[in-house]
């Protein structure tokens, strides 16, 4: 454990699933696997919402910032991860671990603001479908994107400025396979109540309030659709918010799971209830923004066609 002249902790040790080798090679491979499905998959629904015109709607101009987060997201913390699982421990110094658990926790709580944000474009779709252009104009959307993106990066601001704060000279041994803000925490010789307060006020007013908003605008969304009389006009209307359900139940579902739960301070050895949480971080950190544009385009005649023109635009190309 290297220490300064003053005694302040200069680097952490990244354990993860060291004590389980032969899980560490197999997720390491599945990793990977789905980090490139997320550059890919994301990387398309980027290039489609740009290339396509007919994609260049607040809906699709969200979801493109949902893909670009996703990938921001996922590359800040999946290198750190692969070459965890390498070499079984990874030394990180003070500054990298706090620098990646900054970029981790905007991403994280940008996604919850900008969730929020996609339940509100898609209320205004469904319960004022004629005055959908005029309300959701460039003047609504971006400014509604551009605060998601503010509200993470001032958050992260705040609670990674009080975690660097803390002396940390007791222990160095991170049970986690990045620097996530909570096993962080865990680790410092000092109290930390007002980190708990700060992370108390910022779980509910960027994670519990956008959730109000969904679940708000997701009772007057299902209200509007079950007063359509035909079924297939029901059905056409959900279908166009079923994608942004499907993507908070397992976002929101994840993240309370992980953070809402009381934490003890103690726990800090590598028991299961350790491997549990981090199994089920790197599922919150991996899984879902993998399957995010599966969801979006599976689902979605225009992301389809839209692939389908500019693959097919491609190959005329190259074939002049």
């Amino acid at each position: 454990m290297e220490r300064t002249n003053d005694s302040m902790l200069t680097e952490f040790v990244l354990v993860g699933l060291s004590a389980h080798p032969k899980l560490q090679t197999v997720l390491f491979l599945l990793v990977l696997w789905m980090y490139l499905m997320i550059l890919l998959g994301n990387g398309v629904l980027i290039s489609v919402s740009i290339y396509d015109s007919h994609l260049h709607t607040p809906m699709y101009f969200f979801l493109c910032n949902l893909s670009f987060l996703d990938i921001c997201y996922t590359s800040s913390s999946v290198p750190l991860i692969l070459d965890s699982f390498l070499t079984g421990s990874k030394r990180i110094s003070f500054s990298a671990c706090m620098i990646q658990m900054f970029l981790s926790f905007a991403m994280g709580v940008t996604e919850c603001v900008l969730l929020g944000m996609m339940a509100l474009d898609r209320y205004v779709a469904i319960c004022y479908p004629l005055r959908y252009p005029v309300i959701m104009n460039k003047g609504a959307y971006v400014p509604m994107a551009v605060a998601s993106w503010v509200s993470g990066f001032v958050d992260s601001v705040v609670q990674t400025a009080l975690a660097m704060q803390l002396p940390f000279c007791a222990n160095n041994v991170i049970n986690h396979f990045v620097c996530e803000i909570l096993a962080v925490l865990k680790l410092a010789c000092a109290d930390i109540s007002i980190n708990v307060i700060s992370m108390a006020g910022s779980t509910l007013i960027l994670l519990v309030i956008p959730l109000l908003v969904v679940s708000i605008s997701y009772i007057f969304i299902i209200a509007t659709i079950l007063r359509i009389p035909s079924t297939e006009g029901k059905r056409k209307a959900f279908s166009t918010c079923s994608a942004h359900l499907t993507v908070v139940i397992i976002f929101y579902g994840t993240i309370f799971f992980m953070y809402a739960k009381p934490k003890s301070k103690s726990s800090v050895g590598p028991d299961n209830e350790d491997i549990v949480e981090a199994l089920i971080s790197l599922f919150y950190g991996v899984m879902i923004p993998m399957l995010n544009p599966l969801i979006y385009s599976l689902r979605n005649r225009d992301v389809k066609t839209a692939v389908k023109n500019m693959l097919g635009s491609k190959n005329s190309s190259d074939g002049i």
